[in-house]
């Protein structure tokens, strides 16, 4: 024993308990600034970079090897599905339809959006046009401080892209709106706000769009609060003018299902506030989160032309709103969390794509479909999107063709299933490049209308692009 204290005496000498001194002053010196930052002060801010740096150590390190590659810059390759074909085909039948499919290309750095034939699977147009040279455009810096830096070439993300009747096509990257023509040029660029998620068309021709408002919205306002989302639908034409935008937190309160302070509320109530943390590490409260808008084109029953659905992440709810009289209509919950997309299907049904973010059975996600007459969901395919292992915990879409076949994105792993309407799986594509890196996709389209692919087709035996 005497032995052991001699050994312990010995290594614990002045040098030794000063450095677990200071060691022991640092690490509170450290805890104490990092907290200080996610709190939101500006005090120390030299020392702020430094503390930062050394609290994401652990996640680059996971990112490179997650992505094999030093340029954290560059969007995640995945892994789930490394071992699947590009593309699978099980079942043969050809379909008249257009896929536009927004997907990141690892060997190009960059994202496309191709055009495939689903009569064979075959790209028949690619638009790609220069998007440094779009972010040159930008004049709204301060809405975008670092667009040509979050949204450079090599990582920018075609988002939901609008394909439209003359070739052109309609987009965002989670910044600016803009439209390019047929062979990519730029046709115009809005940068009043910014544009995330879903671009669906009206009955009258005009885009309804998901943005975020700034400034904000008259509730926002009302108690100066800052770092706050007010995330809105907004309207505007194909010539990029905005016709109509309103806050969804207005709607809520004017409609009376969220009280006028709850802007306040979610600000201060910590256990209320669902948080956003940007890449500056700027923390703000995004208490609703709209990823879809999908506007009703007919008369029924249960809605209106014009009427809007409008998915809601962040709480969990569609919404059934009338911006001719600003009603919510409708308040939708029940079995799902956090979904993305709605669909229209039926004169009386709506799809809803569950991403299913419950806390317990959350390993699949699903595909929900909802009857008015009833006010009863029901599962689409769900034992075959088990059986897949399928399940995008963000993102995320579905489409129902008029034949009652299905189309699943799982957003997160880069992967797309066709499954016909007695749920056999036709086709599985998977997002590999030419080397077999697998890249995000984002929000991929089903064009059925036969005059729109009877046209697009068209320009291809007249195309003269020069790119």
């Amino acid at each position: 024993m005497s032995t052991f204290l001699k050994i312990v005496k010995n290594f614990f000498n002045y040098n030794v308990v000063l450095t677990i001194f200071l060691s022991f002053i640092l690490i509170i010196l450290y805890g104490s600034l990092l907290r200080h930052y996610l709190l939101g002060g500006s005090s120390f801010i030299i020392l702020q970079k430094p503390v930062i740096f050394l609290s994401e150590f652990p996640i680059m390190a996971r990112k490179i090897l997650i992505s094999m590659t030093l340029d954290l810059n560059l969007p995640p390759k995945l892994q789930k599905h490394v071992e699947k074909k590009n593309f699978d085909q099980l079942i043969k039948n050809p379909r008249d339809n257009l896929l536009v499919l927004s997907r990141y290309d690892h060997s190009l750095k960059r994202s496309v959006v191709d055009i495939i034939d689903l009569e064979n699977f075959k790209t028949i147009h690619r638009y790609s046009h220069d998007i440094n040279e779009m972010n040159k455009k930008i004049v709204n810096i301060k809405e975008f401080p670092r667009n040509n830096i979050d949204n450079s070439e090599s990582r920018f993300l075609y988002r939901h892209p609008l394909l439209l009747d003359d070739g052109s096509l309609i987009s965002n990257g989670n910044g600016p709106q803009f439209k390019i023509d047929f062979c990519s040029n730029l046709v115009w660029l809005n940068d009043e706000e910014k544009f995330h998620h879903s671009s669906n068309l009206d009955n009258n021709g005009n885009i309804w769009q998901v943005g975020e408002l700034n400034p904000y919205s008259k509730y926002i306002k009302k108690y100066e609060i800052t770092e706050f989302i007010d995330t809105a639908i907004i309207k505007m034409n194909t010539k990029g003018k905005i016709l109509y935008k309103k806050s969804i937190l207005e709607i809520l309160i004017e409609n009376k299902i969220l009280p006028d302070n709850i802007a306040n509320t979610f600000y201060t109530n910590n256990s209320h506030n669902i948080m956003f943390i940007n890449e500056f590490g700027t923390t703000y409260v995004n208490p609703i989160h709209l990823n879809d808008i999908q506007p009703a084109l007919s008369n029924t029953e249960y809605w209106k032309t014009d009427d809007l659905f409008l998915s809601i992440k962040n709480q969990s709810a569609i919404i059934h709103y009338r911006p001719s009289t600003n009603e919510v209509i409708n308040y939708i919950t029940g079995p799902f969390s956090q979904q993305h997309d709605v669909d229209i299907i039926s004169d009386k049904e709506i799809s809803i794509f569950n991403n299913n973010n419950f806390h317990f059975n959350n390993e699949y996600s699903e595909i929900l479909i909802y009857d008015f007459s009833t006010k009863k969901f029901r599962k689409l395919f769900d034992t075959q999107l088990r059986e897949e292992n399928f399940k995008t915990i963000t993102n995320g879409l579905s489409h129902i063709f008029k034949d009652g076949a299905l189309l699943v994105e799982e957003q997160n792993h880069g992967r797309l299933i066709l499954f016909n309407n007695q749920g056999k799986k036709e086709w599985e594509f998977v997002n590999k490049d030419k080397n077999g890196d697998i890249g995000y996709i984002k929000w991929s389209r089903i064009i059925e209308d036969q005059e729109i692919i009877y046209k697009f087709k068209s320009l291809l035996q007249k195309k003269q692009c020069s790119n």
